[in-house]
């Protein structure tokens, strides 16, 4: 995502929860000398991005990312106007983790992140060839991905009905009212995540939280009016903040109708919102004024079963027993976040310790099959 994700880069207990998965993952081989259809490795420390080779074929490709400096570390595969094509956060020092991209021929740059902050370290990556996009030849696929663009329209529309509601009472001076509107807008945001941050600078504008923020770079949208509702109890100051979220919520609006998804992305989507999961909300790093970070939850999990289920005929073919397990899973997260439920939403977040490790601990087993996915899709 194209995020100042310094948030995540302070839950370093969750993103060592993460090691389990990223540890684990079965070892990429290299690509033989002169290959230059296999794996591509990335070499990341805290000031190189060093990339095995520069040139791929169109069509998929995987990144085998190694990190070997002392800074947590993400890498982003960018077309132009750093547009996000696939990413993999939240790289722990010492550890390995493989991004699979559909890409078509065009420029491209390959971006490692030392410590998930600043526009990365970059270089060119060049992609040729005349190969088949994977919609174009496997009909479950391009079902798949016109089911799932029609539900990110869906939640993109609600997105800015809801935060145009937010907004009419902050500017109105509403404090309770701003406040019970704050977590249901913020839950389709949560849902179509992955695809709202690939366009540009509009996820921080969004939803950076205080630490996001670089020096110089005023702090805006939701949690910025968050900390005025939840800390000082008033809208007094924000209705700048609130009408500028407002149009930034309406650009997410307009680039999600337009925007051409592929297969990949999908499944890659599906993963990073339960990365988000075990990073923000699992911490509570995520609401830290409002503590309503059980909506974000449950609207990250729901989105990456929008993903998942679009996936589902064409997971079906390719690997039934992983389907069955990825819905037992599914379940069992569900079944965790119901325990906090109330008749209008969720409990606060303010769980002990162990209620937020068990949480922890299904987040975990859900993720483990959802990564898995990708390579399983990138199959013919």
């Amino acid at each position: 995502m194209i995020t100042l994700t310094a948030r995540r880069a302070t839950a370093v207990g969750a993103a060592l929860l993460l090691a389990g998965v990223a540890g684990c993952a079965k070892e990429t081989p290299a690509a033989a000398p002169g290959d230059t259809t296999g794996p591509v490795t990335v070499k990341a420390t805290d000031s190189e991005c060093a990339l095995s080779r520069s040139d791929v074929k169109s069509g998929t490709s995987t990144f085998s990312i190694s990190n070997g400096g002392s800074k947590v570390t993400e890498f982003y595969v960018y077309a132009e106007g750093d547009r996000v094509m696939g990413e993999v956060e939240n790289i722990g020092p010492g550890l390995k983790r493989d991004l699979i991209v559909e890409l078509p021929t065009g420029k491209y740059q390959a971006v490692c992140k030392p410590g998930m902050v600043g526009d990365g370290i970059r270089g060119d990556l060049n992609v040729a060839g005349d190969a088949a996009a994977q919609v174009d030849e496997d009909t479950a696929l391009k079902q798949a991905v016109d089911n799932y663009s029609r539900y990110v329209n869906s939640q993109a529309i609600a997105l800015e009905q809801k935060t145009t509601e937010f907004v009419t009472a902050v500017k109105a001076g509403d404090v309770a009212k701003a406040k019970a509107l704050f977590p249901v807008s913020r839950s389709y945001w949560e849902r179509i995540e992955p695809v709202a941050e690939s366009f540009g600078d509009l996820d921080p504008k969004i939803d950076a939280r205080v630490n996001d923020v670089e020096p110089g770079t005023e702090w805006t949208g939701y949690h910025r009016i968050e900390q005025a509702l939840w800390e000082k109890n008033t809208t007094a100051g924000m209705a700048k903040y609130a009408d500028q979220l407002l149009v930034d919520v309406k650009t997410v609006v307009a680039k999600a109708k337009v925007v051409k998804l592929t297969p990949l992305q999908m499944a890659n989507g599906a993963k990073e919102l339960l990365d988000e999961v075990a990073t923000g909300k699992v911490t509570g790093e995520e609401d830290r004024y409002s503590h309503t970070d059980l909506w974000d939850f449950q609207a990250n999990v729901e989105g990456s079963q929008a993903a998942i289920q679009a996936l589902r005929p064409a997971l079906q073919k390719r690997d039934g027993t992983l389907v069955s397990t990825l819905d037992t899973n599914f379940k069992a997260v569900f079944a965790a976040v119901d325990k906090y439920r109330t008749a209008d939403g969720f409990k606060p977040y303010n769980l002990s310790d162990a209620e937020k490790k068990q949480l922890g601990t299904v987040v975990d087993a859900l993720a483990e099959p959802v990564s898995k996915v990708a390579g399983v899709i990138a199959k013919k």
